[in-house]
Order: structure tokens, then C-alpha cells, then sequence
């Protein structure tokens, strides 16, 4: 057998294969740079689980790391009715409370805008737990005519709270992570029986335990409760039991009518998210769900702010995206404000700035100090770069770049 030497071709070095030296150099220089950042925060990361694993430690937060992290803005799954988080919804025994219950969680799992407000389309959750199959479907079918949805679930029975019902509610988010709304109908079902204690202490925890569940996937849960029968002054006084369901809670609705016959009823609001509202409603007696007559408190709209409008037309006028610093930005913007200010309004306002102007606020920090993404999702524009893809470590690590030229 012949044998044949391998040789390296040789690869002439001309003016379009030559790379500058600099080039090289300033590469290496980032890269060395990023490694150190890397090991910085490698090393707060190191002390801070030194620190928590003292049995006297206390976590806090000042005030500037506070200003300084960017939080996912409050959602609504009905424009300034429903927002994520938890909430009781009272009203006394047969008033209606079911009947709204499927209209909300119909709406929401349809996307059908519900009284003239917007409504964001997710999967539901409906816990009918004083229903049987049978009824629902008898119920939903007058409601709602024959158009389904494979977006609302139900559930005529479950674990109490104390029984593993988180643990079911966990593995039907692993199935359905879209999930938008949880109902729980009624917290009496969910609750355990027998002795308990219904102390404020014992009301606070059980509303506050199924607030965590919803905090922690991200979901409004409305929680069905009956009024007490003694009348009140303030209609959330009457709801059954102490001050404790209500403290624990983000808000509540409250369904109330004119008389037990009348088709009249009132719907107040309160929260942590919207201001306080009262819409009065008309029965439908054929199809047994809730009509608007009129808001007696009209929703609440933030007044147009210049700075976002100012924004929206500077990102939508140069190529619906912009990638660069808080000075760099008001520099872009003619603005006077303080950049810290800018960065500062842009966090607060990023839920703002996507729900009327359609525009993705991110930041991130480099070792070139604090950057700021913004951009609107077009056919060829998702996002304005790879920042949200990078790695985020309980904030401690924030959009680590290492890059190599060679």
C-alpha cells in the first residue's frame, strides 16, 4: 500500500483574511473583564448563603436596591376589575354567586370581553364544588349556547387546603402553566372540618395559604364565601367570620341584591390594584347571567403620560427597537431628567408602557454599567437582543456576557 503524506494546506495571508490587532487585544480585554464580574458576583453569591444560613438572619432589602430591580408589572385579566392575586367573592346565599362565577370564568377562558372590559384570554380553573356535572352542563348550556371551550376545567371535588389541594392545584399547572384564574366555590369546601378554630389567626392563614398558591403560579383565585346574616353598614363587614379572610386577601367583591326577588344587584370592589368601584347589574332571566346597567364609581384611566408617548414615537420611528444607556436615552429623548430618574420611571411604568404603547421594556446590567432595552414585536423583531435569554440567579447574577473573538 502506497503511502501518502498529509500536509496542512498553506493559507496565504492577505489584506481580507487579516485581523487587526487591536481587534484581538480589545476582545481578550472584554472577556478577562466579564470573567471578573463573573467571579465578583460568584463571590457575593458565596457570602450571601453564608449569611442566610445564620440562624439570625434577616433578610432586607434598601431602599436603592429596591429603585433598582425591575419587578414583572401587575396584570389584569379584566382591564380595572381582576388583577393576579387572591380575592373573595361574598355575597349571601343564592344571591348568584355561581352564576357569576361561570359567566367570569367563561369569559376569561373565551377572551369575550365582559361588560365593555377587556378581558386577557387564559385557561381557567373553576372548583364547582357545590355542583355536580350534570348541573354545570345544564347551567352552561343556557348561559353560554352550545359554544365550548377546551380552556375552561372543572372540578366538582378536591383536597382541603390542608390536605394536599396544593399539590393538586401543582400538578394541574404543570399540565396547563397558562393558567390565568383558579375559583374556588366555595372556601367552606376547601377548608377543614371538625373543631377548627375560626379565630382571626385561623381566618388570616387559610386565605393567606391559598394567596401563596396563587402568588406563586402567577394567577388571579377568586374565593367564593357567604355573608353573615346580620346587616352592616359597609357590606364587606358582613362577610362570614372575621376580619382576618378579608386582611389576608389583595381585595374583594362583593354581590349584593335589592331584595331576594329583585333581578337588581349591586357589585362592589376593593383592592390592593384598582380603586374602589360599585357597577349595578341586571339579571338576565333567560339566560340567568349578569348584564351592566351602570358603574356608579366609572374605572379609573391614568392620565396620558408625555414621557411614554414621547418614548413610544422614538422607538416606533427608528426600527421599533433601541438598545443603550439611561443617559443615552434622554439624550435621544431632548430629555432633562436625571437618568436614574428615567431608569427608575421606565421600571415602574414598563406594564404601562406594553399595554397602551405595545412597547418591551428591559434592563440589564453589564460590567459597562446599567442598559436598557426597548422594542415592539413586529413580524422581524421579537426583542432587541439576547438579554432575556441569559441566565438570572435570584438577582444576585444579572445577564452575564462571555464572549471570545478568536
Amino acid at each position: 500500500m502506497e503511502n501518502k503524506k498529509m500536509t496542512a494546506p498553506v493559507v496565504s495571508v492577505g489584506a481580507d483574511t487579516e485581523q487587526s490587532p487591536n481587534v484581538c487585544n480589545d476582545s481578550i480585554t472584554d472577556s478577562a473583564e466579564n470573567f471578573k464580574d463573573l467571579e465578583k458576583s460568584l463571590r457575593e453569591m458565596q457570602r450571601e448563603m453564608l449569611r442566610q444560613m445564620d440562624p439570625s438572619y434577616l433578610k432586607t432589602v434598601s431602599l436603592s436596591a429596591l429603585y433598582d430591580t425591575d419587578f414583572e408589572p401587575t396584570e389584569a385579566l379584566i382591564d380595572g376589575l381582576l388583577y393576579r392575586g387572591a380575592y373573595l367573592f361574598i355575597g349571601s346565599p343564592k344571591v348568584g354567586k355561581s352564576f357569576m362565577m361561570a359567566q367570569l370564568a367563561y369569559h376569561i377562558s373565551t377572551g369575550t370581553p365582559l361588560w365593555n372590559y377587556k378581558v386577557k384570554k387564559t385557561p381557567v380553573l373553576y372548583f364547582a364544588l357545590e355542583d355536580n356535572y350534570q348541573r354545570l352542563q345544564r347551567r352552561l348550556f343556557q348561559m353560554f349556547g352550545a359554544d365550548g371551550t377546551d380552556d375552561l376545567y372543572f372540578a366538582t371535588e378536591c383536597k382541603t387546603v390542608n390536605g394536599g389541594l396544593d399539590e393538586q392545584i401543582k400538578g394541574f399547572m404543570c399540565e396547563h402553566p397558562d393558567t390565568g384564574l383558579i375559583i374556588i366555590d366555595t372556601l367552606k369546601r376547601v377548608r377543614e372540618t371538625g373543631g377548627a378554630d375560626y379565630s382571626y389567626s385561623s381566618d388570616y392563614d387559610i386565605v393567606a395559604r391559598l394567596k401563596a398558591l396563587a402568588d406563586s403560579y402567577k394567577v388571579a383565585m377568586l374565593i367564593v364565601h357567604h355573608t353573615r346574616k346580620e346587616k352592616a353598614e359597609d357590606i364587606f363587614d358582613m362577610i362570614s367570620g372575621t376580619n382576618g379572610l378579608l386582611g389576608a386577601a389583595d381585595g374583594a367583591f362583593a354581590l349584593k341584591k335589592e331584595k331576594r326577588t329583585s333581578n337588581n344587584a349591586t357589585l362592589d370592589i376593593v383592592g390592593r390594584d384598582q380603586p374602589d368601584m360599585k357597577i349595578k347589574l341586571v339579571r338576565d332571566t333567560k339566560r340567568l347571567g349578569w348584564n351592566f346597567e351602570e358603574a356608579e364609581t366609572e374605572l379609573w384611566e391614568e392620565p396620558p403620560d408625555p414621557l411614554l408617548e414621547k418614548i413610544s414615537e422614538f422607538v416606533s420611528s427608528g426600527g421599533n427597537c433601541w438598545n443603550g444607556t439611561a443617559s443615552e436615552l434622554c439624550e435621544k429623548l431632548g430629555s432633562d431628567m436625571k437618568p436614574n430618574v428615567l431608569s427608575l420611571k421606565l421600571s415602574i411604568n414598563s406594564g404601562r408602557l406594553l399595554r397602551d404603547n405595545g412597547i418591551h421594556y428591559k434592563a440589564s446590567r453589564t460590567h459597562g454599567g446599567r442598559k436598557i432595552s426597548l422594542w415592539k414585536d413586529t413580524d422581524s423583531v421579537t426583542m432587541c437582543d439576547d438579554r432575556d435569554k441569559l441566565s438570572e440567579n435570584d438577582d444576585e447574577v444579572e445577564n452575564i456576557v462571555t464572549t471570545v473573538t478568536v
